[in-house]
């Protein structure tokens, strides 16, 4: 059960939240980028895409070959090219790198016709055709059967639709295609609501933020703030990782204990670019229509940053009593979502109850204010459709979204 704690992460906190674990994890061991187009994995051999300066650069005649584009020609400020029979001139400067050139992929991936993304969770660059023959390679085509029912429910009232859906904020593709229900409500929403906005989560900003929040300011670390028990532990599995025994010391124990609860889980590919919020906020991005916050990255934040020492001690300690069972555990959640299984999802979620300060901030507050803010789009007139995406664990329960909406009045039907 406490195990299962653990991986609610990925039902109730953003996948926002969880990119706080790329901060530390890159302090400790960076990584080289990964760039996937239309969801598959771009091999560039070992000539693997370099960050530099906050930008990631890609083998020049690779990417171009992935994105279905031809080179046909440079200058030392200019590359030609040519796209689904257009030419097209782009100003940049190539950079050599081992005698390869490269070049910035968002320049490269805007002219063939694809939106870029970043995941820092994963440092992954995701390239998504955005219309159809541009690029070459659209997205991939959906399979005539369905993956999974998930979780949805609708709610109407003075003229105004609102679809609740809960989302796995990590998963992998064999979570698509989603069912139609879900892509037909969409089609119609005129906002798209979502827990945070996690296609900005690798800001400047955001990133400052996890910074001053998650590690000691005052000369300490967290050698001086844990047992020597509990910094054993996680010494053993961040050197099971290949990094060292003190790579976490400028940071707290909340941090610690996101990042070691992420690890199994992309370990076995679950990923926060393939999650159910992302997945619906880039639509809506292609849509153009808003998307709105039913919370913030820094309340997200804050919430973890103010439990009690003891607490984090706690939470840390369980992800790392528990830290080798965490990908099975994540299978058994993907299937529970793909088969809407509302009991499980329940157990699930009760698995807070059994410490009162850690469900009252991750779960009571939380439902209670976004479901203050679900009623207000019901009641303003405007007649309009929402399609909101959050954790699937705040949707069950006494103080779980639906029945918090059926208090006020409404009627909640299961989709």
């Amino acid at each position: 059960m406490k195990l299962w704690r653990k991986m609610l992460l990925s039902l109730t906190v953003s996948a926002s939240l969880l990119t706080a674990a790329s901060v530390p994890a890159a302090m400790a061991a960076p990584q080289p980028a990964t760039v996937k187009v239309n969801m598959q994995k771009v091999n560039y051999g070992t000539d693997a895409p370099v960050i530099s300066e906050k930008t990631t650069l890609v083998p020049l005649r690779s990417t171009l070959k992935a994105l279905d584009a031809e080179l046909t020609g440079t200058t030392p400020d200019s590359i030609t090219v040519v796209v689904n029979g257009k030419s097209i001139t782009l100003q940049s400067k190539l950079t050599e790198i081992n005698g390869v050139a490269y070049v910035p992929v968002r320049i490269i991936g805007d002219a063939a016709g694809y939106s870029v993304r970043w995941d820092a969770q994963t440092r992954t660059v995701q390239l998504v055709s955005t219309s159809p023959g541009l690029g070459g390679t659209e997205a991939p085509v959906a399979e005539a059967s369905q993956t999974g029912r998930g979780f949805m429910w609708e709610v109407q009232s003075n003229g105004n639709t609102v679809y609740l859906v809960g989302s796995m904020h990590l998963a992998d593709k064999s979570f698509y295609p989603l069912r139609k229900e879900y892509e037909e409500a969409f089609a119609k929403a005129d906002h798209l609501g979502v827990e945070v906005d996690i296609s900005k989560a690798a800001g400047e900003e955001q990133q400052k933020l996890i910074m001053q929040l998650g590690m000691y300011q005052d000369g300490s670390t967290l050698k001086d703030h844990i047992s020597s028990e509990t910094y054993t532990k996680l010494g053993d599995i961040l050197e099971k990782n290949k990094m060292k025994r003190d790579a976490l010391d400028p940071f707290k124990p909340w941090v610690a204990e996101v990042m070691i609860s992420t690890l199994k889980p992309m370990e076995a590919g679950y990923e926060a670019s393939a999650g159910i919020d992302l997945h619906f906020i880039q639509k809506a991005m292609e849509r153009k229509i808003p998307v709105i916050e039913l919370e913030s990255y820094e309340s997200q934040l804050n919430m973890f940053n103010n439990f009690s020492k003891q607490l984090q001690e706690k939470n840390l300690n369980t992800a790392l009593d528990n830290y080798d069972e965490m990908g099975t555990a994540m299978d058994q959640m993907a299937e529970m979502w793909k088969t809407g299984n509302d009991q499980a999802l329940l157990e699930f979620t009760n698995t807070m109850s059994d410490d009162a300060e850690y469900n009252q901030a991750m779960l009571t507050d939380r439902n209670i204010d976004m479901a203050n803010k679900i009623d207000g789009y019901l009641k303003n007139g405007n007649k309009e459709e929402y399609f909101i995406v959050v954790g699937a664990g705040h949707y069950l329960g006494d103080q779980g979204i639906v029945q918090l909406l059926k208090n006020k009045g409404y009627d909640v039907v299961r989709k």
